[in-house]
């Protein structure tokens, strides 16, 4: 009951997506090809700014700015979102920038039409819309403090740029009804898609195997050597670089004087400096009965409810088990399997009439009948915390640990910068050894290596990758403690012996070779089936296995073919006992002989017509609406009203572009 009764108490970041832009107009224009190349500013702090088109192109103060922060912002979110890797940001960055600077377009012209959102609208929208719930749980707002709290903690934004991005999104949402509002699909259009998506196959399908014909590729070592020749550029570095590194790990318990001690000072001095975390708040201990109403219910069903509760309420005082009562009778299913039990509530966090009546009852006392929005309550107290500060006696062991830590980190820091200025005079052998420590020599080790003798050795192999060989001792941090190092030599990236790197070049050979042959042999079968027009016979000649589907639509899934979304779509094209031609996935191939087509019957696509409609008519309003966005985009670049700065128009062009 405590997720009913709390108004401010579950989100997901996943709403993210929500506030980068309107969901529509994010996938439209993202699509949109083109970089623009007007002349540029030089305000770093700027991406490009954009203003409306006038008179002889020419471009003159004011416009929107599209901010450099915010591109970056939108482009490392989507990086981390679709787990890319790091060196793909520039071209994730000047996608962000294409897409924010056609949606600072897209605004400007839903400002000439009138479009504006007032605050009147966006009050509306967030009571009704998708953040309703977190907002306006059962319609009552959450508070203030509480919105605050949703944005910062969903978004990592202030609820005026929260409000602001809301507002924005709304009037693109706006424009695109507006510029799509006439697009309509006939009732023959509906009726062909569905007979075209509905319909069903079952088939014959010869499989020839990726995975058998590259175990027939073995090739000679003659063959294997001239493949080495003619592609050494490409192994030119196969052999990454490595390097020798001299190291001397410690922790802690290597500190001279040992590990440092916290003193009451310290400990009074933390507790000071930290009373708003030893702030205990007010807090009761409930278990309740609810009995439901149902919103809207009429009166009879209220008043059923409520006798029910009194009734509850009359067994309670004469002596009935309280938990008993609410594993019988709660409506409310978070509680009831612990006989009502709710745990410790803060003062504020429950409906403002359970609050009220919950933290004025003493522990053991039960309350009379209390109706909430969600119908009738029976409350029993069972404790009661009143909010004080928590004394230092009794949040001491919190505090040590974090003490200690501290200390010892500044401490073993300090001794790490000690040991890599005497390493620079001494060496680190005989410094290691002086303060009692072991130096270590490792084997030569690449950068993605592993270091065993350490915890977490990959920040000292960050590091000394990017020093030269000789280069002074550093320090570094290991996991558990620090270590001294130094790189002691560096063998270069290089081309591998052909021995040494057979096996490699054995798998690459097949690589290379495998799709020709695979491409060969679905040709032979292929050829062989329409000859005989029976491709179980080719298949049986040629010693390829022959598998039957079962009934699949165009969203199924067959083995080895995968989804009949890809190459295998073909055979929804064919006529029964018609032969495919060679359906090549890259893994395997196959070709396919159609045993049965079902078409949806009239019934099935009236039952299914309203859903592909909309269907069609989203994907028809899209399309709309990105040649609306390509249009306008070409009208802004022609006319000269959009201005990068020169940060932007010095980044590489984006994938595909």
């Amino acid at each position: 009951m405590i997720r009913i009764l709390q108004q401010n108490n579950r989100f997901t970041k996943v709403l993210f997506a929500i506030i980068i832009g309107a969901a529509v107009v994010t996938m439209v224009i993202t699509l949109v090809p083109g970089i623009f190349d007007n002349s540029a500013t030089g305000d770093a702090s700027v991406y490009a700014t954009v203003r409306e088109p006038g008179l002889l192109g020419r471009f003159s103060a004011g416009g929107t700015p599209v901010l450099a922060a915010e591109v970056n912002q939108w482009a490392q979110r989507q990086l981390q979102q679709q787990r890319l890797p790091d060196f793909l940001l520039p071209y994730m960055t000047q996608r962000a920038g294409m897409m924010l600077v056609q949606r600072a377009i897209l605004k400007q012209e839903a400002d000439r039409l009138g479009l504006q959102v007032s605050d009147a609208d966006l009050l509306h929208e967030l009571q009704t819309g998708p953040f309703a719930q977190y907002l306006f749980p059962n319609g009552t707002y959450v508070g203030d403090d509480a919105y605050i709290n949703f944005v910062q903690s969903a978004f990592q934004t202030s609820r005026a740029d929260f409000e602001s991005q809301v507002k924005g999104d709304m009037e693109l949402n706006r424009l695109q009804a507006l510029i799509t509002g006439g697009v309509t699909v006939s009732d023959n259009a509906v009726r062909d898609a569905y007979r075209i998506q509905g319909t069903k196959v079952k088939f014959d399908y010869a499989v020839v195997s990726g995975d058998d014909i590259r175990k027939t590729i073995n090739p000679s070592d003659d063959e294997l050597q001239a493949f080495f020749k003619q592609n050494a550029a490409r192994y030119a570095n196969a052999v990454p670089e490595t390097r020798k590194i001299e190291y001397a790990s410690f922790d802690a318990s290597n500190l001279p004087g040992g590990r440092p001690q916290v003193s009451d000072a310290e400990l009074q001095a933390y507790y000071n400096q930290h009373q708003d975390q030893f702030q205990v708040k007010e807090q009761v201990k409930v278990r309740h009965i609810l009995i439901q109403v149902p919103a809207g219910a009429d009166a009879k069903t209220d008043a059923a409810a409520k006798a029910k509760a009194e009734d509850l309420l009359k067994q309670i005082k004469g002596g009935a088990n309280f938990a008993d009562l609410a594993s019988k009778n709660s409506d409310d299913p978070g509680s009831k399997g612990q006989g009502g039990e709710l745990g410790w509530l803060d003062r504020g966090k429950t409906v403002p009439e359970f609050d009220k009546v919950a933290f004025s009852l003493n522990p053991g006392q039960t309350s009379d009948v209390v109706k909430t929005q969600f119908g009738y309550h029976i409350l029993q107290v069972e404790d009661k915390k009143t909010a004080h500060m928590q004394p230092l006696a009794e949040v001491k062991p919190e505090i040590v640990p974090v003490l200690e830590q501290q200390k010892a980190g500044a401490a073993e820091q300090a001794f790490a910068a000690q040991l890599v200025a005497q390493a620079t005079q001494q060496g680190i052998d005989k410094t290691a050894a002086a303060h009692n420590l072991h130096a270590v020599t490792t084997d030569y080790v690449a950068k993605d290596g592993v270091i065993a003798g350490l915890a977490d050795g990959s920040a000292l192999l960050t590091q000394a990758f990017g020093v030269s060989k000789g280069a002074a001792p550093a320090f570094v941090t290991t996991g558990d403690g620090f270590a001294i190092y130094q790189v002691v030599d560096i063998k270069p990236a290089h081309m591998p012996d052909f021995a040494d790197y057979k096996s490699h070049l054995l798998e690459d050979y097949r690589d290379q070779q495998l799709p020709q042959l695979l491409t060969a042999q679905l040709a032979k079968l292929d050829d062989r089936a329409k000859v005989l027009n029976d491709l179980k016979k080719a298949a049986a000649e040629l010693k390829i296995p022959v598998k039957s589907s079962d009934l699949v639509g165009r969203d199924g899934q067959v083995p080895e073919l995968g989804a009949l979304t890809g190459p295998a779509a073909v055979v929804f094209n064919l006529a029964v006992g018609a032969i495919s031609g060679p359906i090549n996935t890259g893994r395997v191939g196959a070709v396919v002989s159609l045993t049965q087509k079902q078409e949806p019957t009239p019934e099935d696509i009236a039952k299914n017509f309203a859903q592909t409609r909309e269907q069609l008519l989203s994907a028809q309003r899209d399309e709309v609406f990105r040649i609306y966005v390509d249009d306008l985009t070409q009208k802004y670049q022609k006319a000269g009203a959009i201005r990068y700065s020169k940060q932007a128009t010095q980044s590489p062009a984006p994938l595909g572009s």
